[in-house]
């Protein structure tokens, strides 16, 4: 199959859904299927071949964080000119409603959509306004995806009709098989914590976890803090108490096989995050590199953690509670490895091997019922207008638009 990826958000810092489009089309790619990436990305950018950039893109804010995004006449044509050179099976956009290339892969594509919603915003009073505007193009939309349930509220309760929940994969044997690294190993009476994110977005929660840390290390005055993530380390160092600042480790950005081998020592992972989470893949990564995790209680963590569950969690925003549930996890050598087994088991859920399949399973309905359409249009008589089987036809694009065929 031929298979078009396009990707709203920059390449340049990669985030969830750049990783998401990355993985599932190396996965595709390795099954034999052509596969092309749109996404924006500056000129220097390092970029697998399978991936076209559309240009540089620009910061706009977006659901509680700073997006990187592309949109204008000349995107626009770089997009169309994607599509007509790719001549797609099927397109596969990811978050469709963002002022972005999704949004003008959707309008321009001739072949069958396949859309992906990973936003959990359920109060959006943007998505509320913009309906009579975005309505003809969520038209165009045959198959529809939301990573969580989350996700699919947020879609059900603004735009209407229904999607099938798929959630984020992950390459749990990547993760699986990093080895730990001495200086971030951890050990019961030097105990080290690992956070992955932008450290200067307040939604992933860096601050809380700062909060905490004081009360950790009254607890267990031998644990160290690895942050590994984007954004200006120096001004973060500046707001932390003094014996907080000595036991932190600013990491930068990482590659992969850092971030594997990090989440493969600590003694824990924590994710502090306060909001705006629809799935919560570093979760998923942190269980299977075999990390015990502490995570907000927020719906879409729960979610992932799974009935176990494969972590234990604290009440959201508040770091006298994440400083009891980690400090308490610390102590607990046994309750550590038996997280540690179980999220490993859970991360399965979460493979690629599964994911995949589950989205190629969507492709093939929606070109299926693509081909089943236009043989229902061929079919009717244009000397004689519209009949019923047009009139079928546009019911049936209507359904499968929808998610309900």
């Amino acid at each position: 199959m031929r298979i078009g990826l396009v990707c709203p958000y920059s390449f340049d810092v990669p985030g969830g859904v750049q990783f998401h489009v990355r993985d599932l089309a190396e996965h595709f790619l390795r099954q034999g299927h052509v596969v092309s990436v749109l996404a924006p990305a500056d000129e220097d950018t390092p970029l697998p071949d399978y991936v076209v950039s559309c240009g540089r893109s620009v910061p706009v804010r977006y659901n509680g964080s700073v997006a990187r995004l592309n949109f204008g006449p000349m995107t626009s044509a770089r997009v169309s000119r994607w599509l007509d050179e790719g001549s797609f099976d099927v397109v596969h956009v990811h978050e469709p409603l963002t002022p972005s290339i999704s949004v003008l892969a959707l309008r321009a594509s001739t072949a069958p959509v396949v859309a992906t919603f990973h936003t959990s915003n359920l109060r959006s009073r943007a998505l509320q306004a913009a309906y009579p505007l975005i309505h003809p193009l969520i038209e165009r939309i045959l198959g529809r995806i939301a990573v969580s349930e989350d996700a699919r509220r947020t879609l059900t309760s603004h735009i209407g009709g229904d999607a099938v929940v798929i959630p984020n994969g992950v390459d749990t044997g990547f993760f699986r098989t990093a080895e730990a690294r001495r200086e971030w190993q951890g050990a019961d009476e030097a105990p080290t914590l690992a956070f992955v994110g932008r450290i200067e977005e307040p939604r992933k929660g860096l601050p809380v976890l700062a909060a905490a840390m004081p009360a950790i290390l009254a607890r267990h005055p031998r644990t160290r803090l690895f942050v590994a993530g984007p954004g200006d380390a120096e001004t973060a160092v500046e707001l932390l108490a003094p014996a907080v600042r000595e036991a932190t480790s600013f990491l930068g950005m990482v590659s992969d096989e850092d971030k594997a081998a990090l989440l493969a020592s600590v003694s824990a992972y924590v994710a502090p995050h306060t909001g705006g989470e629809s799935f919560g893949i570093v979760l998923v990564e942190a269980m299977a590199a075999g990390a015990p995790v502490a995570a907000s209680d927020l719906p879409a963590f729960l979610r992932v953690l799974g009935p176990g569950p494969a972590g234990v969690t604290f009440t959201n925003e508040d770091p006298a509670d994440l400083a009891r549930v980690l400090g308490d996890l610390l102590d607990d050598r046994v309750l550590r490895e038996e997280l540690s087994a179980f999220g490993a088991q859970r991360a399965l859920d979460f493979d690629w091997s599964t994911v995949a399949e589950e989205i190629m399973a969507v492709y093939e309905t929606v070109v299926d019922a693509a081909r089943a359409v236009e043989a229902i249009e061929a079919a009717t008589d244009p000397a004689s207008g519209p009949g019923p089987g047009a009139g079928f036809a546009h019911f049936l694009r209507r359904r499968i638009g929808r998610g309900e065929a």
